[in-house]
């Protein structure tokens, strides 16, 4: 089960005691933030986390898998992340 936008607002209301209102003003503030950075082609670095940065991936031949038609993938920015030691750290720790 994934942890959606919304169990996150009511995670800040419940854990840092914000209103519910409040909580999610900051969230859709965080988010607008991250947005317009990646937007602008900068890195994200969240210590502890991981870092978020603007890949330029060139145009490609492809097929779909239903038909196998071959096709041109066109050029194209993605968003790529790559875990921090510390997360890496702690999602691979053995219980």
């Amino acid at each position: 089960m994934a942890l959606t936008k919304e169990k996150l607002i009511s995670r800040l209301q419940t854990q840092v005691g914000l209103s519910k209102v409040d909580s999610r003003a900051v969230m859709e503030e965080v988010l607008k933030i991250i947005k317009e950075t990646l937007a602008s082609g900068e890195d994200l670095l969240i210590s502890g986390f991981g870092k978020f940065s603007v890949r330029h991936k060139n145009a490609r031949r492809g097929r779909n898998p239903q038909t196998k038609e071959n096709l041109i993938l066109r050029e194209r920015k993605v968003v790529v992340f790559k875990t921090s030691g510390v997360l890496r750290n702690r999602i691979n720790q053995v219980s």
